[in-house]
């Protein structure tokens, strides 16, 4: 492992100090990460160029500059945090944390088209301004332009293997989402499988990439990739609970979005799956067509999963699957306060409100 005897006076300059709260350290991986971002996507054809700002926020549809902002960073803030966990100076990291939010971002413009979304961080979807070919080909060279990036913080053939494999099983988590709106017989453990490759595999690639540019072994990497993926459920089943009873005014999407869409969630699955008279009701509801949803539909819809139990499951879960990153960053890291820093994020990303 590296060490680099950072002071408290060099936190202070470079970066936030470690009792900092979790949204200063995403905010300073955002601040960090955002010029890679820019440099790396100004190499971009023009078109792809246009799509992919106004998609991180940066411009409006005709490139005229906005702050919309390219959402939390929670992703880069994973890498920033693991690779000083590990020991890494400040700073270390910048084009992987750029790397993995590329790779995260590519995931939602086509999330969205195939979702069908119309909304994504309080905006029109990309797809919804520059049509579904123009969106498709901007998340294609986002991806690209994410191998690129994922090379030049040092190991980059490991670094690319890492971020290849996140992004085959998140696609590869993508196809099973999609399938499970054909079905009518979605288990729990599929659904599980499910988001662990969807959202857990690219954020322990996140934490794996952190910890090898700040020169950690690889079993140090693997107990971060272990930490992130398991972290990952947790965010999950949280992003799941919002995705039905969140606010939309902090989510940026309307409420009871994914019961609309008939989204085969955590929650809804474990409902689904629970033989209770109010799981019947359920699979009735999803049985019929969205275009006849109204808000009340939707709420009755979304008390049946609270009452079948798929709430209470779903925050149990999230809890349990914290506490099993927590015991994999135990494995991985030195005692605080180095790890500190990361330790409050997972906590602070398992009770989100949006």
């Amino acid at each position: 492992m590296r060490t680099t005897g950072r002071t408290r006076e060099q936190d202070a300059v470079g970066s936030p100090s470690d009792d900092a709260p979790p949204e200063t350290w995403l905010r300073y991986a955002h601040e960090v990460t955002d010029p890679v971002l820019r440099k790396a996507v100004s190499s971009l054809h023009q078109q792809a160029r246009i799509v992919v700002g106004y998609h991180l926020g940066w411009w409006d549809e005709q490139g005229r500059p906005v702050s919309a902002g390219w959402g939390k960073a929670v992703r880069p803030a994973l890498v920033v945090l693991a690779a000083r966990a590990v020991g890494g100076r400040p700073g270390v990291g910048r084009s992987a944390a750029a790397a993995v939010q590329l790779a995260h971002d590519s995931s939602l413009l086509h999330d969205d088209i195939i979702d069908q979304d119309e909304t994504r961080r309080h905006r029109p979807a990309a797809w919804k301004v520059f049509g579904i070919p123009g969106a498709l080909l901007a998340g294609d060279a986002m991806l690209a332009l994410a191998v690129s990036l994922a090379q030049q913080d040092g190991h980059s053939a490991r670094a690319t293997a890492a971020l290849n494999e996140a992004v085959q099983q998140f696609i590869g988590g993508q196809f099973e989402d999609i399938g499970f709106e054909r079905r009518a017989d979605v288990s729990l453990g599929e659904c599980t499988t499910m988001a662990a490759r969807k959202t857990g595999a690219l954020m322990g690639a996140a934490c794996r990439l952190g910890a090898m540019a700040a020169g950690a072994d690889e079993a140090q990497a693997a107990s971060m990739d272990a930490f992130g993926r398991s972290l990952g459920l947790a965010f999950q089943h949280v992003d799941d609970l919002l995705g039905i009873w969140g606010d939309p005014e902090l989510t940026g999407k309307p409420a009871g979005a994914d019961l609309h869409t008939r989204k085969k969630s955590l929650p809804v699955v474990a409902a689904l799956t629970s033989r209770t008279p109010e799981s019947k009701e359920l699979a009735d509801h999803y049985s019929r067509d969205p275009a006849l949803d109204d808000m009340d539909t939707l709420r009755r819809t979304a008390h049946l999963v609270e009452r079948a139990g798929g709430r209470r499951l779903s925050a149990e879960r999230a809890r349990r699957h914290l506490s099993e990153a927590l015991c994999h960053l135990d494995d991985a890291c030195p005692p605080p306060p180095e790890s500190r820093p990361l330790r409050a994020l997972a906590q602070w990303l398992a009770d989100r409100d949006h």
